[in-house]
């Protein structure tokens, strides 16, 4: 059974689903939908055309589904849909799309969202992903699943974070971080792969030991860059994690990539 308390405004046109709790002085705009048993624990505001997934938790203060922090935004009829059993922190918030960009900002399942975390207009952010404390997604940021993101790390505008990559506290990314890296520093720079997060996931002692082959043949200073990642591609086209990485380099992206400083 639906918990409204009594002191929650809730638009009669918004959809909420079975088992959902609205607690103390919340807010919910008419085109939000809540999933089952989404719980708002108290002053959260979700607004504008919003999907919450089922099992999703909200803590105090949040604002969920706020026009986008985008000066040529003009009250466009934008949304923002996040997925099923995330654990959204203190002052998280997260704004819709833009016309101009996708029109929407995704977020997928099982992220935590730590305190004041925040997911800018237009980003896609994957599975089970990480913010800390104060992380910030500026617009139209891809982030892959099973990301990790510091605390107070900032990720520029149109930058991609592939899978299972780290981002180091206080880090300023402006440029692409590749599946499996970890990446730090002002600046950031790449620092190698991540492999204290490979390791928490499963990934076998062969598939480490190849990614790390190949990062030190990608990242070499023999040849040209262009070179080595042939190379890479030729000697571990049987590996499918170190192929994803070459076929992210390989993509179009909006921001350059992010290297690492010294020899490896």
């Amino acid at each position: 059974m639906t918990k409204i308390h009594p002191s929650a405004i809730v638009d009669a046109a918004a959809k909420l689903a079975d088992d959902v709790e609205i607690g103390p002085f919340c807010i919910v705009g008419p085109d939000v939908t809540l999933g089952a048993r989404v719980r708002l624990l108290s002053h959260v505001v979700v607004d504008g055309v919003t999907t919450i997934g089922e099992d999703t938790v909200v803590h105090a203060f949040s604002a969920l589904g706020g026009p986008p922090q985008h000066l040529g935004y003009k009250g466009e009829r934008t949304q923002l849909l996040i997925g099923p059993r995330n654990v959204i922190r203190e002052q998280v918030t997260m704004n819709t799309g833009t016309a101009s960009g996708r029109g929407v900002t995704t977020v997928g399942a099982d992220g935590f969202f730590m305190a004041e975390a925040h997911v800018a207009h237009d980003c896609t952010v994957g599975d089970n992903v990480v913010l800390a404390k104060g992380a910030t997604l500026g617009g139209h940021v891809d982030v892959g699943n099973f990301v990790f993101v510091g605390g107070l790390a900032a990720i520029h505008q149109f930058s991609r974070v592939g899978r299972y990559s780290f981002i180091g506290g206080l880090a300023a990314v402006t440029k692409d971080v590749i599946p499996y890296g970890s990446v730090w520093g002002n600046h950031a720079h790449l620092e190698g792969l991540n492999l204290v997060g490979l390791k928490r996931r499963g990934f076998s002692r062969e598939a480490i030991n190849a990614l790390r082959s190949a990062y030190r043949m990608m990242f070499a200073d023999e040849g040209t860059f262009q070179e080595r990642l042939d190379d890479a591609a030729e000697t571990y086209a049987a590996i499918p994690e170190v192929m994803e990485i070459i076929a992210f380099i390989r993509a179009d992206g909006n921001r350059p990539l992010c290297l690492p400083e010294r020899e490896v």
